[in-house]
């Protein structure tokens, strides 16, 4: 059906089909970035490698080619657990869509098959096990394709931190289909990764969009991990009460014992790991989109390709091993572009772990070299005294700027010379290795240069060390942090199960003082300003930013009918309207369906069948209430000599100023 706002000449337009399905089906009016010309591309045939970062706006940049193409849009998917979720979000926008997956029993797949072969799908989603299969092989033969989407297209690279062995076999699609457009499309990719991607999919002729991987909408903050838990828990209470959230911890044990603390303190909190039963981890996933205000505690098993808009904080209590991976999983949160937060405790114990890790892991020397490349880029970034977002964005090979919402930038920590500090530290390595051949961890050492006579050091008779007792002047958190740097500038390295410490081929030049080490001080943690309770109710519950105060009780109703109409259907809430467009909704308050039907996200399906719901709930709270008139000025005293009329009388105050001037 043509767009009824759009002429002729627009429809005509290059790109103008395009526009006009994003606003009949999806209710946006203009497309993002680098949408409108990927989608011209795809639409035209080229094949593409897109780099997008999470909430970019990825998904529509292979759904509107694959509608405005003729066929069927095939996308390869890893995400089984999610399918479902995708397609019914796009059914509840009028799009015919179906998948394929391990989850389904015969006559569903059958049921799928058959419309697919019928051409009565725009869009069929599979896994990429599915095509190992003949028979799926043959069923894709059967049909028009009008284009292979490969989304989460880091998978196929080999030492990537999501590798799917799977994604390999996918450089088939251009061998059997040399017609079909490809897209294969990730959040986060370095140029080696992408470069790894284009020759493992045979991409290489493929046309490269690379989108800013700015999100100025995440507050990054790192701090000293101490009581990890009852750090976030005060995180949580401060700053997130009441908000949906993911935790990410690295072991299974972590994440039972934090989703355990957090609900013994009233959060609703859910774990969610490998080693749980599938029935129990659909369910608690199905809880997370579905519910407001669900925390999740998870590995990092849980959350690629988790499409819930409203999550408004991603915390790690562990350090992750890459920056790739950390830049994924805190790109979960403020998918709808509203003020979010990922918050990481880092301390000496994970770099210790880390190290150890890389190397007790699987590969050869190169394959651990690599790993310990990621490691070091992760802690650069946790240790960087610049800002964070520009640290970010020069991993991917992008430009940046300061950008005060970090917490390097809100307070801006202070160096300090530590050259004497790590001569002290690495002495008493070298005296223990010399003088006693004993190799100690982190904990012992300290307790020898602060004079402390532990019973390991009385038992060893390190109290007659020559290094015994010279360390008093930092604290025990001083000299953690103190490690923890020389680990990270490669000046001691961790050994062994036990993690004892060792000194590098770097070492000898501080202790020779031919290099002079600057270290990071620890400034006081950033918070974030609390913001009052919302009007709603009272809960706790922050009201939406840009949300007028007036606003926020209709906010809350509308969302309490979008919850009662996810459940009666079985989906998550975000699929029925994002909270922008309840939050919009709330503000303009429409009182008709073509009124409504000009807010963003509210496109002709939702409008059919959500239509008179939203209108009935606007109706229980009557109209919006009148504004207060702005203050009229006294008329200005009209000079005696100035005839009356005419262009010398003085004139009524200019126009309004423009809506944005209203902030």
């Amino acid at each position: 059906m043509a767009d009824p706002t759009q002429t002729t000449a627009e429809r005509d337009s290059p790109g103008g089909e395009a526009l006009s399905c994003l606003r009949r089906v999806f209710g946006y009016d203009a497309f993002r970035g680098d949408q409108q010309e990927i989608i011209d591309h795809l639409v035209g045939g080229g094949d593409a490698l897109v780099l997008m970062p999470t909430g970019g706006g990825k998904s529509l940049c292979y759904q509107i080619p694959a509608l405005v193409r003729p066929g069927v849009g095939v996308v390869i998917s890893p995400l089984i657990a999610l399918m479902q979720d995708q397609v019914d979000a796009l059914r509840a926008l009028g799009v015919r869509a179906g998948f394929l997956n391990s989850t389904q029993d015969l006559d569903e797949r059958r049921l799928v098959e058959a419309e697919f072969a019928a051409g009565e799908l725009d869009l069929l989603y599979l896994a990429p096990e599915r095509l190992r299969v003949e028979s799926t092989l043959r069923l894709l033969d059967r049909g028009k394709i009008s284009l292979f989407a490969i989304d989460e297209a880091h998978c196929v690279a080999q030492w990537g931190h999501d590798f799917r062995p799977d994604y390999l076999a996918l450089s088939q699609l251009h061998e059997r289909w040399p017609d079909v457009p490809r897209v294969a499309l990730t959040a986060t990719a370095t140029e080696a990764t992408r470069a790894e991607i284009a020759t493992r999919l045979k991409l290489q002729d493929a046309r490269h969009f690379v989108a800013s991987f700015d999100r100025p909408n995440i507050q990054y903050r790192i701090a000293p991990k101490n009581d990890p838990k009852k750090q976030l828990l005060e995180l949580l209470r401060t700053e997130h009460a009441g908000d949906a959230g993911v935790v990410y911890c690295l072991s299974r044990k972590g994440v039972e014992d934090t989703a355990a603390f957090l609900a013994q303190h009233g959060i609703d909190a859910l774990p969610y790991h490998a080693g749980l039963d599938a029935r129990t981890r659909a369910a608690n996933q199905s809880r997370f989109l579905r519910e407001d205000g669900i925390v999740m505690v998870a590995t990092i098993a849980f959350g690629m390709g988790i499409d819930k808009p409203d999550v408004r904080f991603v915390a790690h209590l562990d350090l992750p091993k890459s920056v790739e991976g950390y830049y994924q999983e805190t790109g979960r949160a403020g998918r709808d572009g509203q003020p979010s937060t990922a918050w990481l405790a880092y301390g000496l114990q994970d770099v210790v772990q880390q190290r150890k890790l890389i190397d007790g892991s699987e590969g050869d020397e190169a394959h651990r070299r690599r790993l310990a490349a990621h490691l070091d880029a992760m802690l650069a970034l946790c240790e960087t005294v610049e800002c964070r977002r520009v640290r970010l964005l020069d991993y991917f090979g992008q430009p940046g700027t300061a950008c005060g919402n970090c917490d390097t930038c809100l307070t801006p920590p202070e160096t300090w010379d530590g050259t004497i500090a790590a001569q002290k530290f690495l002495s008493a390595i070298l005296r223990l290795a010399r003088e006693r051949r004993q190799k100690f961890g982190a904990g012992h050492i300290i307790d020898i240069l602060l004079g402390k006579k532990s019973a390991k050091v009385i038992q060893f008779d390190h109290d007659t060390l020559s290094v015994f007792g010279i360390g008093a002047e930092l604290s025990v958190a001083e000299w953690r942090g103190v490690v923890r740097q020389l680990l990270a500038q490669g000046l001691l390295a961790v050994e062994g199960d036990y993690g004892t410490l060792v000194l590098t081929e770097a070492s000898g030049d501080v202790l020779g003082s031919r290099r002079k080490v600057a270290l990071r001080r620890e400034p006081k943690p950033v918070r974030a300003a609390k913001t009052a309770k919302s009007s709603a109710g009272g809960s706790g519950k922050r009201a939406p930013v840009d949300l007028p105060a007036e606003a926020a009780p209709l906010f809350e109703a509308l969302r309490a009918w979008r919850a009662a109409t996810a459940r009666e259907q079985g989906v998550p809430a975000y699929v029925i309207f994002h909270d922008a467009t309840l939050r919009e909704i709330a503000t303009v308050r429409p009182q008709s369906l073509d009124a409504l039907s000009g807010v963003s996200g509210v496109g002709e399906s939702k409008l059919v069948k959500y239509g008179e719901g939203i209108l009935g709930v606007l109706g229980e709270h009557g109209p919006a209430p009148a504004p207060v008139p702005a203050p009229v000025p006294a008329p200005a005293v009209v000079p005696a000599a100035a005839p009356a009329g005419g262009e010398d009388e003085v004139p009524w105050p200019d126009e309004e100023p423009p809506y944005w001037a209203e902030d």
